[in-house]
C-alpha cells in the first residue's frame, strides 16, 4: 500500500469497467471517513473492440495523470450467463488495470457484493440503493450516473477496507485455521 498524503489521507481511485460505459470515481479517505474529488464516465469510442479497449486505457491514464490517485480499486467480474459478454468486460478490465499498472499503481479487486455490502450494507442491494448511499456517504447533491456512483462506491470499499486487510494481514499467524468441513463452506 502506499504512504499517505501529509494530511493522512489516502486519494483512491475505484473504477467500474465496461466495454460500453466505464465509471470512475476518486475520493481521500482516512479509512473512516472518505471526501469526494472527482467522478466520471468514459463512453467508450472505437470501431473495433480492440481500438475501444486501448480508448480505456488511455481515457483512464489521462484520469490518474491529472488525479495522481495512490492506490486504484477495480471492480472483480462477476460470473454471467452470457460468455461473450463476460470475456469482454475481462478485456475492458484488463485496459483499466494496464492504465493503472503501468503507471506503477497497484490494483486491489472487489466483488461486486462486497462492494454493494460495505457501501449499503446488503450484498444484494440494487444500482439505485448503491446511488443513495454514495450521494449520501459523500454529501453529494446532483444525480450520479450509474457507473460513475460504482466507481465511487469501488473506491469507498477499498478505503474502508484497507484497515482491515491490513490488520489481518499482520495478524495472519495469530488467526486460527480453518478447517475443512463435510457439506458446504467452511468451519472452525
Amino acid at each position: 500500500m502506499s504512504s499517505s498524503r501529509p494530511n493522512g489521507l489516502i486519494r483512491v481511485l475505484g473504477i467500474d469497467p465496461g466495454s460500453v460505459v466505464t465509471g470512475f470515481g476518486l475520493i481521500e479517505s482516512d479509512g473512516a471517513r472518505s471526501f469526494h474529488l472527482a467522478h466520471g464516465h468514459i463512453r467508450v469510442k472505437g470501431d473495433s473492440f480492440a481500438e475501444r479497449l486501448g480508448h480505456i486505457h488511455f481515457a483512464l491514464g489521462e484520469v490518474i495523470t491529472e488525479w495522481q490517485p495512490q492506490e486504484v480499486a477495480i471492480e472483480q467480474v462477476f460470473l454471467s450467463n452470457n460468455a461473450m459478454s463476460a470475456l469482454k468486460l475481462g478485456q475492458a478490465r484488463g485496459a483499466a488495470i494496464t492504465a493503472a499498472v503501468s503507471r506503477q499503481l497497484t490494483v486491489a479487486e472487489y466483488a461486486p457484493r462486497l462492494v454493494k455490502k460495505v457501501v449499503t450494507g446488503s450484498g444484494s442491494a440494487d444500482k439505485h440503493q448503491v446511488q443513495t448511499m454514495v450521494r449520501a456517504m459523500l454529501q453529494i447533491t446532483k444525480t450520479l450516473q450509474v457507473d460513475a456512483a460504482d466507481g465511487l462506491a469501488i473506491a469507498i470499499c477499498h478505503a474502508h477496507s484497507r484497515n482491515s486487510r491490513a490488520a489481518l494481514s499482520d495478524n495472519a499467524s495469530v488467526l486460527a485455521p480453518r478447517k475443512r468441513a463435510r457439506g458446504r463452506g467452511l468451519r472452525r
